[in-house]
């Protein structure tokens, strides 16, 4: 009789098209489906963020840090990632985001390894062109700022699902998001799954994050942070775009805006260019590449 209950919650299983929690197979796509539970649609949308239906990814583009004034710094910025998925060494996949402009900044690199064991943390250093150093981050650091930005590192590189418990709050349509950069209305309308997302450390710089996950693709298109008390701190904006690549449909994070609601002070990260399975090479993921590499 077990047996039977066994093969009966297999088949289940891949009636639905998806393995559970650490199961999604690399190098695929993978869309929501109605009844999946807040951990399920939460997986997907981290295998979409970091891009793990593709063998590699490359992007160029502008980031513009700008205060309560008006005041905006611009940087030129490069980020590349090789996925691996592989058992041998337990690494999962390979990732760094570096400013290629101006002078003063040119160089400044985060580098991350992370590994197929959530319970494993991430290898992720830091390089300074200035010091001519590589630094070290340790888990502890994850709500650092990422390069000067309003967001975290965790939020950019290391955050995983494993991170946070989730609940399902509800299904609705987005309202929509006016950009401050861009003054356009993204995504009104669209469906989708608001989830409560709960930090499994304790005293973590923030108490839970709401996100909008879009029903039809699994990404995460807005979310918000609150502290303690209940109060909205930040928010944070994705706008994704579809390339077809082989016939399937890879959503690629092509703008993200979020805004320090304490300071007033706002990122927006834009990349302008993508390159999918161009056979990047692992040799450029090493921290011996980072004081090599002139950018």
């Amino acid at each position: 009789m077990k047996r039977k209950v066994l093969l009966v919650l297999a088949m289940i299983t891949l009636a639905c098209g998806y393995l559970f929690a650490g199961e999604l197979e690399y190098f695929n796509v993978y869309k929501p489906k109605a009844g999946m539970t807040a951990d399920e649609i939460m997986q997907i949308k981290y295998f979409n963020k970091y891009t793990l239906f593709a063998q590699d990814i490359s992007f160029t583009g502008k980031a513009y840090f700008i205060d309560k004034s008006g005041s905006t710094r611009e940087r030129a910025t490069a980020r590349k990632r090789i996925n691996l998925g592989r058992e041998s060494d337990g690494i999962a996949y390979k990732d760094y985001t570096v400013f290629t402009g101006p002078t003063q900044v040119k160089g400044l690199c985060n580098l991350s390894w992370t590994y197929l064991n959530s319970d494993k943390q991430q290898d992720v250093w830091l390089w300074i062109p200035s010091l001519k150093k590589v630094r070290k981050i340790s888990a502890s650091q994850s709500d650092d700022s990422f390069l000067g930005s309003d967001f975290t590192v965790e939020d950019i590189s290391t955050r995983r699902f494993g991170d946070e418990t989730y609940k399902l709050v509800k299904e609705e349509n987005f309202k929509g998001f006016t950009s401050d950069f861009y003054k356009k209305t993204y995504y009104k309308d669209t469906p989708c799954y608001v989830i409560e997302a709960t930090p499994k450390r304790a005293n973590w710089y923030y108490a839970k994050r709401l996100v909008w996950v879009d029903k039809q693709y699994g990404t995460n298109i807005y979310e918000e942070k609150y502290d303690s008390k209940g109060q909205k701190f930040q928010y944070i904006f994705r706008w994704y775009e579809i390339h077809n690549v082989s016939s399937k449909e890879y959503p690629i994070q092509m703008l993200l805006e979020g805004e320090n609601l304490r300071s007033g002070h706002h990122t927006v990260i834009i990349n302008e260019t993508v390159e999918i399975d161009k056979g990047l090479s692992e040799q450029e993921f090493t921290e011996g590449a980072l004081s090599r590499s002139r950018w």
